[in-house]
């Protein structure tokens, strides 16, 4: 398999994770309408050092700031970032740094990795699933667009009660199998 074919398969592999996770369960609301309308862009970072994964962030930023056709970005870290505490280091210096170059209210940044915790559950609670993806994933969301698009959906601050109602439903074994089977087609 050459370069270019793994670089596919991970972003394909984040993009069924998005159909068959995200939007089959609706853990996001608004997500089915911008995937199907081709308003979302996956961008894969293969780079493992924390500057040069921050600057692609801010890349996708700007990228964002000309481009109105894109919605929102998701941007797959194929390296670097397996330790979901080096995750967390990384989006804490993300966010700071989106502060510092006036991103701030412009885009939200929300975060999925394969080994998601939330804080305060068990390593095996299936509401961990709710950001849990086949990849590090930084998601970069128009601001204005949330605050409209939450302005015509019932009862928003609904959505993560809603969603960990979902998963613990559906049980931590059913996504682990949905990811484990994601991730074997589309291997590295």
């Amino acid at each position: 398999m050459n370069n270019q074919d793994n670089k596919e398969n991970k972003i394909e592999a984040v993009k069924q994770w998005l159909q068959d996770v995200i939007i089959e369960h609706n853990f996001c609301p608004f997500a089915k309408n911008e995937f199907e309308s081709g308003r979302v862009r996956f961008a894969l970072c293969e780079e493992a050092e924390k500057e040069k994964i921050l600057s692609a962030l801010i890349d996708e930023c700007q990228r964002l700031d000309v481009n109105s056709g894109i919605e929102t970005t998701l941007i797959v870290f194929s390296k670097g970032l397996e330790s979901f505490d080096q995750f967390l280091n990384v989006v804490e210096l993300a966010d700071e740094l989106m502060n510092l170059q006036e991103y701030e209210g412009v885009y939200q940044l929300a975060t999925f990795h394969p080994d998601y915790l939330f804080a305060g559950t068990d390593k095996m609670d299936a509401a961990n699933y709710t950001n849990r993806s086949p990849y590090p994933v930084l998601h970069l969301i128009r601001e204005e667009s949330i605050e409209q698009a939450l302005k015509s959906y019932p009862d928003p601050e609904s959505i993560p009660k809603s969603n960990i109602n979902k998963a613990r439903e559906l049980g931590a074994a059913y996504f682990h199998q949905v990811l484990t089977k994601i991730k074997g087609k589309n291997l590295d």
